[in-house]
C-alpha cells in the first residue's frame, strides 16, 4: 500500500506526521515556556491539520466521483465526525467545560449550514447564477436535523437533573434509530434523494478533472491515516490552546468553535470546490449531511461516556443559541425548498453565521 509514488503524492500527512511527532516530544517544554509558546504551537498545529485535512478532501473527493454521490461525500462527513468524537472524548476526559459538547455540536451546526453553504452558495451564485440540486435531500436533511436537535438539545431543558440518565439512555436510542434509518435511505432504494443527474458533459469534466491512478481501496486508507493524523494533532493542540489562552477572557466557547472547525476543514474546501463547479448537490449533501450527522453520531457516544462515567455535561441549548438554530432551520427550509440556490440565498445564511461568530466575541 505504501509506495514510493504515494509517498510523494502524500508530502502533507508525511509533514502532519513529522509534527506530531515533534510536538509528542517537546509538549511539556513547550508548556513550561508559558503562554505565548504556547498559542504559537497551536496555530502551528492548527496550519499542520489544515493540511492534513487538504489531502483528506482530495481523496474524498476522488471517491465521490468513483463512487458517487451520495457515498462520496458520506465517506466526507462520517470522517469528519469521527475527528470530532475523538477530539471531544479526548477534551472531556480533562478539566473541561460542561457545555463543552453542547457548544461543539451547536458550533458544528453554524459552520456547516450558515457558513459551508452559505459561502458556497454565495460564491457559486455570483459565478453560475442558480445553481440546482434535488431538493428531496435538502427536505429530508432538514427536518432530520430540527428532530434530532430538538430531541437532544432543546427537550433536556425540561428534564429533571435526578432522571438524566434515563432521558440520556432514551437520547442515545433515538439518535442510533433515527441514523439507521437516515444510512438506509441514504445508501439503499431511496439514494436518489441525496443525488442530481448533471448533464454527461459535466459528469466528464468532473471525472477528469479527478483522475487518479489511486485504487479506491488506497484512498479510503489514505483518508483514514489523515484522520487519525489528525486526531493526534488536535491532542496536542488542545493542550497548547488551554495554556494559551489561560486568563486571557477569551470566550468559553472559542474552544468548541475551533474543534468544530478543525473536524469541518476537509468539507470546507470539498464543498466550496463543488459550488465552484456548478456542483450545487455536493455541496448540500456535505453541508447538511455534516450537520445531520454530527448531532446522531455525536450525541449517543457522548451520552454514553456520561452513563458510563456517571458524570453528566449540559446538553440544552442556551436562549441564544435556540433561537439561532430555529432562526438557521427555518431559513434552510425557505431557502432550500425549490432545487435551486441562488447569491441572495448563500448571503442570508453567511449573514447568520456572521452573527454567531459576533454573539460568540460578546460570550453569548
Amino acid at each position: 500500500m505504501i509506495t514510493a509514488n504515494w509517498l510523494r503524492q502524500e508530502k502533507a500527512l508525511l509533514v502532519a506526521l513529522a509534527i506530531a511527532v515533534i510536538a509528542y516530544v517537546g509538549e511539556h517544554s513547550v508548556l513550561a515556556m508559558g503562554q505565548t509558546a504556547s498559542m504559537l504551537a497551536a496555530a502551528a498545529l492548527i496550519a499542520t491539520i489544515v493540511l492534513a485535512s487538504m489531502r483528506v478532501a482530495h481523496h474524498a473527493e476522488t471517491l465521490a466521483v468513483k463512487v458517487g454521490d451520495p457515498y462520496g461525500t458520506m465517506i466526507l462527513t462520517l470522517s469528519a465526525v469521527a475527528v470530532e468524537v475523538i477530539i471531544l472524548a479526548i477534551m472531556m476526559s480533562g478539566e473541561s467545560s460542561p457545555t463543552l459538547v453542547r457548544d461543539t455540536i451547536y458550533a458544528a451546526v453554524m459552520l456547516d449550514i450558515n457558513g459551508i453553504l452559505g459561502l458556497a452558495a454565495l460564491l457559486g451564485g455570483l459565478k453560475h447564477g442558480e445553481q440546482p440540486y434535488n431538493d428531496d435531500s435538502s427536505k429530508t436533511y432538514g427536518v432530520m436535523i430540527l428532530t434530532a436537535m430538538g430531541i437532544s438539545m432543546i427537550v433536556p431543558e425540561f428534564i429533571p437533573d435526578v432522571k438524566w440518565h434515563y432521558y440520556s439512555a432514551f437520547t442515545i436510542v433515538a439518535m442510533i434509530a433515527l441514523y439507521a434509518l437516515f444510512l438506509r435511505m441514504q445508501v439503499g432504494k431511496h439514494s436518489y434523494f441525496f443525488s442530481y443527474s448533471y448533464p454527461r458533459n459535466e459528469k466528464k469534466a468532473a471525472a477528469e478533472e479527478h483522475h487518479d491512478e489511486e485504487s479506491t481501496t488506497a484512498s479510503i486508507v489514505t483518508i483514514l491515516i489523515g484522520v487519525v493524523l489528525i486526531g493526534a494533532l488536535a491532542e496536542f493542540m488542545s493542550a497548547f490552546m488551554d495554556t494559551g489562552l489561560k486568563g486571557t477572557g477569551a470566550p468559553p466557547a472559542i474552544a468548541a468553535i475551533v474543534v468544530a472547525a478543525i473536524s469541518a476543514a476537509p468539507e470546507i474546501l470539498t464543498a466550496l470546490r463543488a459550488a465552484l463547479r456548478n456542483r450545487m448537490q455536493a455541496t448540500v449533501n456535505i453541508a447538511m449531511g455534516a450537520s445531520l450527522s454530527t448531532v446522531i453520531l455525536t450525541v449517543p457516544v457522548m451520552e454514553g461516556i456520561a452513563l458510563y462515567t456517571g458524570q453528566p455535561f449540559i446538553m440544552a441549548m442556551s436562549p441564544v443559541q435556540t433561537v439561532m438554530v430555529m432562526i438557521t432551520l427555518i431559513a434552510a427550509a425557505i431557502n432550500l425548498n425549490d432545487g435551486e440556490t441562488n447569491a441572495i440565498e448563500g448571503m442570508t445564511h453567511f449573514i447568520l453565521f456572521a452573527t454567531f461568530i459576533m454573539l460568540t466575541a460578546l460570550g453569548l
